[in-house]
């Protein structure tokens, strides 16, 4: 038997209690996180049913329909080769901007985690980074299980495919701390509302289904602005080998994204929690 509120003993549970936090004081927030999510562990399982059915639909289904399209670099690929790393991308933005709005709000206005995370040696920025990481290490798991099914179906022609997972991590951070940053913002669940008509258009016009040549001028600029198109083309790149000088400026925009929202996260957690 065990204490109301306790996790059950078992391998998984007993694995994190005993296991000693990550360093730092933001890592005693996330080994806090691993052991609460011990408690409905289905959920974030639950997570790895997108890629399997997206994955699937194109490559068995919508993908023998519509044949090859044309790659950055002009070549013909097929459709699935095409779109997976773009579902790759936009399955790291999902996971992480969920992670931290949904979650990090509940925690925020109705338990209270955070006023009680304050009462320990951890600060308002610790909370901001344990909370991104936590959202890195759930998005991490999601995209290793992304990639592994894209080498099975055959959806990788380069060896510069083993870099799509730090470029996923890499979308996650920027996504999770913008994600986060908004939350902070947030009146009512009815704000969120707002986060579903910001990511429905990201999804479908960053290049995720079609080329970018195939919109008109203006509509492309506004996809270039977009982060998710950024995080496209990255894994576009690394999983067709079309690496070059030019993908340092879609990184350095992911990452002034995510640096900035951590600042942003931070400010607000302590005007929020120390106020």
């Amino acid at each position: 038997m065990t204490a109301a509120g306790d996790p059950p003993s078992g391998g998984v549970h007993l694995g994190w209690r005993v296991m000693p936090p990550p360093p730092g004081r933001a890592g005693r927030l996330i080994a806090r996180n691993a052991r609460a999510a011990a408690h409905y562990w289905w959920v974030p399982l639950s997570g790895l049913a997108e890629p399997v059915f997206y994955l699937l639909s194109i490559g068995i289904g919508l993908g023998k329909l519509v044949g090859t399209v044309a790659g950055p670099d002009h070549h013909l690929y097929p459709y699935a080769v095409y779109v997976a790393p773009a579902l790759l991308a936009a399955s790291a933005m999902n996971g992480a901007i969920y992670e931290c709005t949904f979650n990090v709000y509940f925690k925020l206005k109705y338990a209270r985690i955070y006023d009680a995370v304050l009462a320990t040696p951890l600060g308002a920025g610790d909370v901001a980074r344990g909370e991104i990481a936590t959202a890195l290490l759930r998005g991490g798991a999601y995209s290793a299980v992304f990639v592994a099914m894209m080498a099975g179906l055959g959806d990788i022609v380069s060896g510069w495919a083993a870099l799509a997972l730090p470029v996923a991590l890499l979308i996650g951070f920027a996504f999770a701390a913008a994600a986060m940053a908004a939350t902070t913002y947030m009146r009512g669940w009815t704000d969120f509302d707002l986060v579903n008509l910001a990511l429905l258009p990201m999804f479908l016009f960053s290049t995720t289904f079609y080329p970018l040549a195939t919109y008109p001028r203006w509509l492309q600029i506004v996809v270039e602005c977009t982060p998710l198109y950024h995080g496209v083309v990255l894994e576009r790149a690394a999983t067709l080998g079309l690496m070059g000088p030019a993908l340092l400026g879609h990184v350095a925009y992911l990452l002034a994204m995510g640096t900035l929202g951590v600042a942003v996260t931070a400010r607000r957690m302590r005007r929020l929690l120390l106020s």
